[in-house]
């Protein structure tokens, strides 16, 4: 097996903080774009997409991490990870969609084919491969899936309060709807590299 990075309590409560602020899917690594301006027009459905790409992070990680250390690596088929991946995560979001649909029917309703979506999001795809990349070890992935399953929902949350009040502003007629929502992002996007730096230098 590859050796893999081991983390205590404080290298965790990093990894924690830093896929919350400072490499958050989104706003740093531009991934999970798709649902980030699909559904954040209102914060019922923002936080409920959220929600479910966190179930789906952590439920992801604690598949594939598994099959690519106990299966794919050591019969020499790490060229399958991305291909094994999507499978894993395309048959995780059938079963969140199974779950919302007799559980919460509205909530289904309301995300609507934004939910299968999820099955093409590649933050959930690019969370999972970076804790292979990153050669974290199992507990140290679970944690990195969490942080970025909330820096995601962190994103969406921020994002859809802002795009409250851009529906509340008169913008030029140049920049009304996508371009100003383009605009918009890209702030919110920058405000985040403030982040840059302190997370490392917090129990410093």
């Amino acid at each position: 097996m590859t050796e893999l990075a081991h983390f205590d309590f404080k290298g965790l409560v990093i990894i924690l903080m830093s896929a919350v602020f400072v490499n958050n899917y989104v706003l740093s690594k531009f991934l999970g774009i798709c649902p980030f301006l699909g559904v954040s027009k209102k914060l019922d459905q923002a936080t409920g997409m959220s929600i479910a790409v966190i179930v789906v992070m952590l439920f992801a990680t604690a598949v594939t991490w598994p099959i690519q250390y106990y299966l794919l690596n050591p019969n020499g088929m790490g060229y399958m990870q991305t291909i094994v991946f999507i499978l894993v995560i395309a048959a995780l979001v059938q079963l969140v969609e199974i779950a919302l649909k007799k559980y919460v029917p509205s909530l289904h309703a309301t995300l609507g084919v934004y939910l299968p979506l999820i099955t093409t999001n590649c933050a959930v795809l690019g969370v999972t491969i970076l804790n292979i990349d990153e050669q974290y070890d199992f507990v140290a992935s679970m944690v990195n899936s969490l942080g970025s399953g909330l820096g995601f929902m962190l994103a969406m949350v921020l994002f859809a309060g802002v795009r409250s009040r851009i529906e509340n502003c008169e913008a030029p007629e140049a920049f009304k709807g996508l371009p100003i929502t383009l605009v918009a992002a890209s702030i919110v996007s920058v405000s985040f590299f403030g982040f840059a730096g302190v997370i490392e230098n917090l129990f410093s």
